[in-house]
C-alpha cells in the first residue's frame, strides 16, 4: 500500500508513538489525577508531558492554555460554544470544513448567533480585505481554516488575525492541516483559540486533539464532571485546563500523542514543511500537462502543503478512487472532504475530487507512483461523463 490519504490521519506513525503506547498501557495506566498511587501520578506525567508539549511547538504562554480534547472536531466546539454569546456575529470563510460550517450553522439556527461567509480568492486563499468588508459592531469572532484540507492551500492567518485585534475581535484557527507542519507561533501571530487534532501532522492516535485558550480568555464549559481538582466543590474549576477537560482523559493516547510531538520537534518543522511541499508540487508537476486531468491545487504553489486535489475528466471521484485502490495499490480519498462549500467554489460539487494527501513519510517514489497510476487512468476515459 503507497499511503496518500494523510489529511485523514497519517500513517504510519514514528516507531516512538507505537512504544509510547504499548509500554504506557503496560506499566502507567492508571486514572491520570485521581489518585496518589505511583500508577496513577505517572499517568498525570505522561498527560502532562503532552500538554507540555504542544505548549512548545505553539509558543503558547503556559501548559495550561492547552486544551486536551477528542479531536478537532471537540475542540472546534468547545471554542465556539465556549467564547459566543446571544446576539455575536462570527465571519468565517465559504472554503470551511463542517467542523466549523455545522457548529455555526445549528447555533444560528437556534437564533444565538448570525454569521457570514468570506469570499475565496481565485488560488484558494481568503484574503484579509475579503474578511475586513464583513465586519460589524457586533463581530465577535473570526473562524477559518489554516490549511484547506481540500486544495492545501495556506491562508493569511496572521494579516486575518491584525484586521481582527483592529476591529476588536477574536480569531479561531482550525490548524488541522498545518500543525506539525507549518510553524505557529500563537503569540506571534496575534491568534486567540488554535484548534487542532493529534493523528494527523502530530503523528499521535486518532481519539486525541487540542485547543490553544489564549490567555485571559474565559471560556463556558459545556462539560462539567470530575477532574480530580477541587473535588469538594459543587462548582466545576474555573481554571485552565481542568475548567474545559471534565472526565477521565483518553491518557493512552496523550502518550502517544506526546512522542508523536517530540518526533516532529526532533525532525524540525522547517524540514518536515520542505519535504511535504516537495511532494506535493512533484506530484502536481507531474500531471499539470495532461489534458485529461484537472489539478485544483498548487494555484499559489509557494502556500501549498501536503493536500492535492484533481479528477480526471469522464470519471467520477469514487470510481478513480476504487481503481487507485485496486490497481495500484494507492490509498487517497475522493468525495466531499466533509467541506462541500470548497467544493461549490471549485465547481466540483457534488461529486467532489480526488484527494492525494501527501506525508512526511512518504517518498519521491511514492508520488512518480501516484504520477503514473494518475497519467494511465486517465488514457482509460473520454471527455465524456460528469463535468467534475
Amino acid at each position: 500500500m503507497i499511503y496518500l490519504d494523510n489529511a485523514a490521519t497519517s500513517w504510519p506513525k514514528p516507531e516512538g508513538v507505537y512504544r509510547a503506547m504499548d509500554e504506557f498501557a503496560r506499566t502507567a495506566a492508571g486514572n491520570p489525577g485521581r489518585s496518589g498511587h505511583r500508577m496513577a501520578v505517572e499517568a498525570e506525567n505522561r498527560v502532562q508531558r503532552c500538554r507540555e508539549a504542544i505548549a512548545r511547538i505553539l509558543h503558547a504562554e503556559s501548559p495550561d492554555q492547552v486544551i486536551l480534547t477528542l479531536n478537532a472536531t471537540d475542540a472546534l466546539n468547545i471554542a465556539l460554544k465556549g467564547i459566543l454569546k446571544a446576539g455575536d456575529h462570527v465571519i468565517t470563510s465559504c472554503t470551511e470544513h463542517n467542523s466549523i460550517n455545522r457548529p455555526l450553522w445549528a447555533m444560528a439556527q437556534a437564533g444565538m448567533i448570525t454569521f457570514d461567509k468570506a469570499e475565496t480568492a481565485p488560488d484558494g486563499t481568503v484574503p484579509a480585505s475579503a474578511v475586513q468588508a464583513l465586519l460589524r459592531k457586533n463581530t465577535r469572532l473570526i473562524a477559518l481554516t489554516h490549511c484547506s484540507n481540500v486544495l492545501g492551500v495556506v491562508n493569511p492567518v496572521e494579516e486575518i488575525s491584525k484586521v481582527a485585534r483592529a476591529h476588536g475581535a477574536l480569531t479561531l484557527i482550525d490548524a488541522s492541516q498545518s500543525v506539525g507542519v507549518v510553524p505557529l507561533d500563537v503569540r506571534a501571530l496575534g491568534l486567540d483559540l488554535v484548534a487542532f487534532p493529534g493523528h494527523k501532522n502530530l503523528f499521535g492516535p486518532m481519539g486525541t486533539g487540542a485547543l490553544y485558550v489564549r490567555r485571559g480568555l474565559e471560556l463556558r464549559a459545556w462539560r462539567e464532571g470530575g477532574t480530580g481538582f477541587r473535588a469538594d466543590e459543587e462548582v466545576h474549576p474555573e481554571e485552565l485546563p481542568f475548567h474545559l477537560e471534565g472526565g477521565t482523559p483518553n491518557a493512552h493516547g496523550f502518550a502517544g500523542l506526546a512522542a508523536g510531538v517530540e518526533f516532529v520537534e526532533r525532525e524540525g518543522l522547517a524540514k518536515i514543511l520542505k519535504h511535504e511541499h516537495g511532494l506535493a508540487l512533484r506530484f502536481v508537476e507531474g500531471i499539470r500537462d495532461n489534458k485529461r486531468v484537472t489539478v485544483y491545487s498548487a494555484r499559489n504553489p509557494e502556500r501549498q502543503l501536503g493536500p492535492v486535489s484533481i479528477n480526471v475528466k469522464g470519471a467520477e471521484p469514487a470510481e478513480i478512487g476504487k481503481i487507485m485502490d485496486q490497481t495500484y495499490g494507492i490509498a487517497c480519498r475522493p468525495g466531499l472532504h466533509c467541506a462541500p462549500g470548497t467544493h461549490r467554489f471549485l465547481g466540483t460539487f457534488p461529486w467532489g475530487t480526488v484527494r492525494f494527501s501527501f506525508g512526511y513519510f512518504n517518498t519521491p517514489e511514492h508520488a512518480d507512483a501516484a504520477v503514473r497510476a494518475v497519467n494511465e487512468v486517465s488514457a482509460k476515459f473520454g471527455s465524456d461523463g460528469p463535468s467534475c
